[in-house]
Parts: C-alpha cells; sequence; structure tokens
C-alpha cells in the first residue's frame, strides 16, 4: 500500500510539474485564474508532503518532468512502457528500503552505543533503553491492563511528532496495543512514574513510513508517564 501511495504521488507530481511547462492553459467558464493558480499551489504542496521524507523525495524531478512531457506528446521513445514503469518503481522502492534499513541500522547502532554511557541509562536484552526519572508506586502495569499516560514522542533531532501534553489531554490504551517499545517501557514504572524510553526502530515502526513526521527506520525517544493502571478485567462466562 505504501508502495502504490508513493507510486501515485510520482505519477501525479510529474504530471503537475509537467502542466507547468505548457505554454496553453485550459480554461473553464466561471473559474477564475486566481482559483486556478491556488489550486495549483495546493496540488504542489499536498504532493509536495507525500514526496517528503519518503523513499522517493531524492528523485530527478527534471527527469519526471522531461519524461511526462514526452508521454503527454505520445513520445514513444522513453525506455518504460504503462506496464512495465510501476513494476521499476516498485523494484526502486523496495530496494532502497533494503539500503536506507542498513544506513539506518549502523547510525542506530552508534547511537545506542554512545547512548548508553549516560548516566542512568539501561539497555534491555531487546535493545531497548530507558532511564528512570520516577519510579512510581509499586502498582505496575502488564501486558494486558489498560494504562493512563502522559507522554511526548520525538526523533533523535528533537523534533516532536506527537504530544498528549500538547493536546492537554492524557491517553487511555492497553499495553499490549501498541508498539513492542511501548509495552516493555511502560511496564518498567509503576502508578505516578516516570520513564524515557530510546525505541530502536525494529521495536517501533521499522520500514514503515507513517508520514513526513515519522519516516521509515526512525528511532524514538518517548517521555512517558505513567498516570493511572488499570487492571484486566475477564469478562464473565455467559451462563448456559
Amino acid at each position: 500500500m505504501k508502495i502504490f501511495k508513493s507510486i501515485v504521488a510520482v505519477a501525479l507530481s510529474a504530471m503537475f510539474l509537467a502542466s507547468c511547462t505548457t505554454t496553453t492553459v485550459k480554461t473553464v467558464p466561471g473559474i477564475p485564474q486566481g482559483a486556478v493558480d491556488s489550486a495549483s499551489i495546493a496540488v504542489g504542496v499536498a504532493f509536495g508532503n507525500m514526496l517528503k521524507g519518503s523513499q522517493m523525495e531524492n528523485l530527478n524531478l527534471e527527469k519526471i518532468k522531461s519524461t511526462m512531457i514526452k508521454v503527454l506528446k505520445g513520445d514513444t521513445s522513453v525506455i518504460f512502457n504503462a506496464q512495465e514503469a510501476p513494476m521499476y518503481i516498485q523494484s526502486y522502492m523496495m530496494k532502497m528500503s533494503e539500503t536506507m534499513g542498513r544506513i539506518r541500522a549502523e547510525e542506530e547502532k552508534k547511537f545506542f552505543e554512545e547512548n548508553k554511557k549516560n548516566e542512568g541509562v539501561e539497555e534491555t536484552d531487546s535493545g531497548l533503553q530507558y532511564l528512570i526519572e520516577v519510579p512510581g508506586s509499586e502498582v505496575k502495569p502488564t501486558l494486558q491492563d489498560t494504562v493512563e499516560v502522559n507522554y511526548k514522542g520525538s526523533l533523535l533531532n528533537g523534533k516532536v511528532f506527537d504530544s498528549s501534553y500538547d493536546r492537554g489531554e492524557t491517553v487511555k490504551f492497553p499495553v499490549n496495543g501498541v508498539i513492542p517499545g511501548w509495552q516493555e517501557g511502560v511496564q518498567l514504572i509503576g502508578e505516578g512514574g516516570k520513564v524515557k524510553l530510546w525505541i530502536p526502530f525494529n521495536l517501533a515502526y521499522g520500514a514503515q513510513d507513517m508520514g513526513p513526521d515519522l519516516p521509515a527506520y526512525s528511532t524514538l525517544l518517548f517521555d512517558v508517564e505513567l498516570i493511572k493502571v488499570m487492571p484486566f478485567q475477564p469478562k464473565e462466562e455467559k451462563k448456559k
């Protein structure tokens, strides 16, 4: 699905770029030029953001534009036909994903090796690193429990991608319903506790591109405050 969306984004972005090179613009009666220009800008923003942070943002936009113009003019000299192009794009995306995975793994390894030298930072067998700032009470959650938390999630460059503090409200969720790094990390503290989690990408979203603010192979940093633990309540069996 991600690959398909990327193919669509590239194709539509190319169409937009190619249309900018034409000197003849088709007009529609009743649609002012200002509205057309604003829509054109909106298209540019939308597709630019779809490509931004993805494995397609390094493409040669000039090549996209020139090839698109040829296709629109019916020039068959381009090296791919309509059936071959999507297949090549998919192959390219897979190679890019594998390459980026290796690069990010090396970068992440170096970061974690340095980070665990900091005072108070511990590392679990899974590779999760954490710093308990406030241990909290003896009431700790299990995988089956539901927790109420406040948190801030950011990338290693400091960019915040999600924050319950910013929204002004706590969040409740079952512990076994979130990413593995969260599942493990939130069980390290009790009610009232606070923990800082450094989550390697294999315990987060891995190769999944979660949008421009959370690209694939992202190492995540979470500041978590465990407000309340709600013990799992098994449903009563229905009487026959």
